[in-house]
């Protein structure tokens, strides 16, 4: 009888102690939930919620209609300090290049360029890339399997062994979250969600002849011939993308980052991708609503009457701004929120199809007007705006609530992009703890 005594006793304070551990059956939450700080990412800046009256500031110069005032609201979200530049896009090439190099030598050469099993000895099929593994360009049966890479005997200029650029092409992956949302299609895919992965596959190097093509009887195979590869236009905007590309560096960007995240066994953070255009006009004034331009003011010049934008003056000056083509992506000075060239130099893709009429029905909060258009769909669905105005255009463009558009599967000599990434939070003001987890 002591024993059973005993033994209920032993019960009775493991239940007690169990009910402890869960709250004493009150919600408390997951328990031993890992502390995260969002730190601010590297060449970005933070850009704070708010609302802003967005469409035109001045006189509606061509009378296009396109930008009707509105009000609108815009949740955190961080932008990159400048135009992405022609060593970052530079980077998303030779990893391209690498991973193609790196696939081919793993079947043909040494497996070691392949992670075949995981931490846990499980089989990865198919296998990782081994990004530690050095690729050996200059050996004997590496050249040979890395032979087709280069451009044909009869395609060589002098004989100059060069990666054969169209071969450098990168396939990503999306999901399609706008259509699982629909009503109609939602049965469907919660039966099978694959359906819902989007797949492209896309040549990433830029087209380089968009100095050429872009402009009739002018001479500009110097900017073809040096401005992309050269070191001495490292940091001045990449130029010659096309929106897909420009998207496809996004997402090779985002899992990029989180391939490093997953390797710390931290959490992933939100996508890099295109602003949408309320965005970019949001990011551009500054925190000046009402101003022509991101310097808030109403004027091209300051107060000593010099350019504060790289654009084309008067009647076709292009030197008196102090620019000619493009100029680095830091020139000028930054707009209120430390952010460059949101105004001249190159012209900006955004996420959003051009729609004459959007601003009349997109939403007022976080506005967004989207459209993935196919090859064979007619070219007024390719249209994609493009914001800021450029180095070959005139004053009005540089405005903020200036709108245009260029093709998608277009690449030209006066746009360019830059990345954004949503906050995660309602505002940086609300994040009350430090980076290890202490209350500020």
């Amino acid at each position: 009888m002591k024993k059973v005594v005993f033994f209920g006793l032993i019960l009775a304070v493991a239940f007690m102690a169990s009910c402890g551990n869960k709250g004493n059956g009150y919600v408390t939450g997951v328990k031993d939930r890992q502390n995260w700080f969002q730190e601010d990412p590297y060449g970005m800046v933070y850009i704070p919620m708010g609302s802003y009256n967005m469409g035109a500031s001045d006189q509606d110069v061509p009378w296009g209609q396109t930008q009707q005032g509105k009000t609108v609201s815009i949740q955190a979200f961080y932008m990159d300090q400048t135009e992405i530049t022609n060593n970052e896009y530079r980077q998303f090439v030779y990893y391209v290049r690498d991973s193609i190099a790196r696939r081919i030598l793993g079947e043909n050469v040494d497996e070691e360029y392949f992670i075949t099993q995981n931490d846990y000895g499980d089989d990865i099929d198919p296998p990782n890339l081994n990004w530690k593994k050095k690729i050996k360009w200059d050996g004997d049966d590496e050249r040979e399997s890395l032979a087709d890479m280069y451009l044909p005997e009869n395609e060589q200029f002098y004989r100059r062994k060069e990666i054969d650029t169209r071969k450098l092409l990168f396939e990503y992956y999306w999901i399609d979250l706008k259509e699982a949302a629909r009503k109609a299609t939602r049965a469907k895919y919660i039966k099978d969600r694959s359906s819902l992965i989007k797949k492209d596959i896309i040549a990433v190097y830029p087209d380089t002849l968009c100095w050429i093509h872009d402009f009739s009887y002018a001479y500009n195979e110097p900017m073809t011939n040096m401005y992309f590869w050269h070191v001495g236009y490292d940091d001045y905007p990449v130029v010659g993308v096309s929106w897909k590309q420009a998207t496809a560096f996004c997402i090779w960007r985002t899992q990029y980052r989180n391939d490093y995240l997953s390797s710390k066994e931290e959490p992933f953070e939100q996508n890099y991708r295109l602003p949408t255009e309320s965005e970019w006009e949001y990011a551009a004034r500054g925190g000046f609503d009402l101003s022509p331009y991101p310097w808030g003011g109403p004027y091209i010049r300051n107060s000593n009457g010099c350019f504060l934008g790289n654009y084309k003056p008067m009647r076709g000056n292009y030197i008196d701004d102090g620019g000619f083509h493009t100029v680095k992506a830091y020139e000028y000075n930054p707009n209120n929120y430390g952010l460059y060239c949101m105004a001249g130099n190159v012209s900006e893709w955004t996420s959003n199809a051009f729609d004459e009429s959007a601003y009349s029905y997109t939403h007022d909060l976080n506005p967004d007007y989207q459209y993935d258009a196919k090859d064979n769909e007619h070219y007024t669905k390719k249209r994609k705006v493009i914001r800021g105005g450029s180095w070959k255009d005139i004053g009005f463009y540089l405005q903020n609530g200036s709108r245009t558009y260029e093709y998608q599967d277009t690449a030209k000599a006066y746009v360019g992009f830059r990345c954004v990434i949503s906050y995660i939070g309602r505002d940086k003001n609300d994040d009350t703890r430090t980076k290890n987890g202490d209350l500020k």
